[in-house]
């Protein structure tokens, strides 16, 4: 029953937190800050998904370790996701024509 549970949680995960999360993240400016932020809000929904651990002690304890939730859940971070999605878009933008506003400023010739 209970991984059941958890495959609903991580197709939740998969199908409405991270679009959520990432929806324009092509064209927004990421700092140092804010990846940490996602990185951290990340973790903190993949130990809510996973839940505490047995250590070799047979104890109960929670994913601490950032390496942890991604070794349970085979997931790019998203950070990672954020800066492929910022390369394919950038890649979609260069293969325009010169005309588009997008080539414009992405080239650095803006007019007006």
């Amino acid at each position: 029953m209970g991984n059941i549970i958890k495959n609903i949680k991580i197709k939740i995960h998969s199908t409405i937190i991270l679009p959520f999360v990432l929806y324009g993240c092509a064209t927004l400016s990421v700092t140092s800050r804010d990846e940490r932020r996602l990185k951290v809000f990340g973790n903190t929904v993949l130990r809510k998904i996973f839940g505490p651990k047995r250590d070799k002690w047979r104890e109960w304890r929670k994913l601490h370790k950032t390496k942890e939730p991604d070794d349970l859940y085979s997931s790019p971070n998203i950070v990672w996701v954020i800066k492929s999605r910022r390369m394919r878009w950038v890649a979609h933008v260069a293969h325009m024509r010169e005309r588009r506003d997008a080539y414009r400023v992405l080239v650095g010739k803006p007019e007006g």
